[in-house]
C-alpha cells in the first residue's frame, strides 16, 4: 500500500514544469471587464445621446439667457431665472394645477384599478377576456387617447352629452373641455382611464402572490370579507401599493401629452401642467433659458419623489 501510495505521489520536477495559472490582469470599470464594457456601449450609447446629454444641456441652459433664434446670442446669467421663476404667479399656478392633477389621478386611479384587479382575480366566466379588454387603453398612444376622449367630449356631437340628455341629467349640451369648473376634471378623468391598465396589471400580480391558504384559514376562523382584505390581502400587497402609487404620481406629474392635445392647457390655463407652461416658454415665447430653468426646478421635484421611492425599496429589502 506505501508502494503504491508512493508511486502516484506527483513528481516535484514534473509540478515545477507545469506552468503556472495566469493571474486575471484585466482591469475593471463599475465591476465589468473589457469584454463587458464592449457589450455595454451601444446600450449606453443611447441612453447618453438621448437621456444624459439633454439633461445636461437642459441644466446648463437654466443658467443663461439662451433665446430662440439663429443668431440670438447666450451669455451666463446665474440664478436670476430661479429668482423670476419664485416671483412667477403662472408658474405657481401651473405647479398648483399639476400637483391637483397628479394627485387626483393617482388616487383615483389606485382605487379603481385596485378595484378592477380584485374583480379580475375572481374566478369568473370569460376572465381572459376581460382581463384582454383592461389592457386595452395601455395600448393606445396618448396623442390617440386624447384625440378620442375630444370627440366623446364634443359639445354638439359627443357621445357622452347624447347619453347625459337622454338619461336627464342635463338639460342642454355642455363644452366640457372649454368650462372653466369642468375642464380640469373632464381631463382628470381622462387621465385615470388612461393609467388603470398598468396600475391594474401590477396590482393583480400582487394579488395573485397571496397564498390562498391565508385566505381559507382566515374564512374558516370566521373572518369576513372586508378583515380578510384588511388583515391578510393588505399586508401582502402594500410593498406593491407604495411603489406603484409612487411611480405612478411621478408619472402622472410629467404629463404633457396626453393633456395637449386635450386642452392644450386651457380654458384660460385651468389645465395648464407645469411641462406645458415649460413648453410654452420655449416654444411660444422663444425663452428657452427660462423654460430650461423652470425643467431643472421640476427635475429637483421628481428626485425627492424618487429619492422616497428607493427609500422604500431599500427598506423593503432589508426586511426580507
Amino acid at each position: 500500500m506505501s508502494a503504491t501510495a508512493t508511486d502516484q505521489r506527483p513528481d516535484p520536477a514534473d509540478t515545477a514544469a507545469q506552468p503556472r495559472r495566469a493571474k486575471n490582469t484585466r482591469r475593471s470599470f463599475l465591476g465589468l471587464d473589457r469584454d463587458g464594457l464592449i457589450l455595454a456601449v451601444p446600450a449606453l450609447i443611447p441612453v447618453v445621446v438621448f437621456s444624459v446629454y439633454p439633461l445636461l444641456r437642459g441644466i446648463y441652459l437654466g443658467f443663461t439667457d439662451a433665446q430662440a433664434g439663429a443668431n440670438a446670442q447666450t451669455s451666463f446669467t446665474g440664478l436670476e431665472n430661479y429668482r423670476n421663476l419664485l416671483d412667477d404667479s403662472y408658474f405657481w399656478e401651473s405647479f398648483r394645477i399639476g400637483l391637483i392633477w397628479a394627485f387626483a389621478v393617482t388616487i383615483l386611479q389606485f382605487f379603481a384599478s385596485l378595484g378592477l384587479a380584485l374583480l379580475l382575480n375572481q374566478k369568473l366566466r370569460l376572465r381572459w377576456l376581460a382581463r384582454t379588454l383592461a389592457l386595452v387603453p395601455w395600448a393606445m398612444p396618448p396623442v390617440v387617447i386624447g384625440i378620442m376622449w375630444r370627440l366623446v367630449y364634443h359639445p354638439n356631437a359627443g357621445i357622452l352629452n347624447d347619453v347625459l340628455l337622454d338619461l336627464r341629467i342635463i338639460d342642454e349640451n355642455v363644452d366640457w373641455l372649454s368650462s372653466f369648473s369642468l375642464a380640469l376634471p373632464a381631463v382628470i378623468l381622462v387621465g385615470v382611464w388612461a393609467g388603470m391598465p398598468q396600475t391594474t396589471v401590477v396590482l393583480l400580480a400582487g394579488l395573485q402572490s397571496v397564498p390562498k391558504e391565508l385566505h381559507e384559514a382566515a374564512a374558516m376562523d370566521g373572518a369576513s370579507v372586508w378583515q380578510r382584505f384588511r388583515n391578510v390581502t393588505w399586508p401582502a400587497i402594500k410593498p406593491v401599493v407604495v411603489a406603484m402609487t409612487t411611480l405612478d404620481f411621478i408619472w402622472n406629474f410629467n404629463s404633457f401629452s396626453l393633456v395637449y392635445v386635450l386642452t392644450q392647457g386651457g380654458p384660460g390655463g385651468e389645465t395648464r401642467l407645469p411641462l406645458l407652461f415649460a413648453y410654452e416658454e420655449a416654444f411660444r415665447y422663444g425663452n428657452y433659458g427660462y423654460a430650461a430653468a423652470l425643467g431643472n426646478a421640476m427635475v429637483v421635484v421628481i428626485a425627492v419623489f424618487v429619492v422616497f421611492y428607493l427609500r422604500q425599496r431599500v427598506r423593503e429589502a432589508n426586511a426580507r
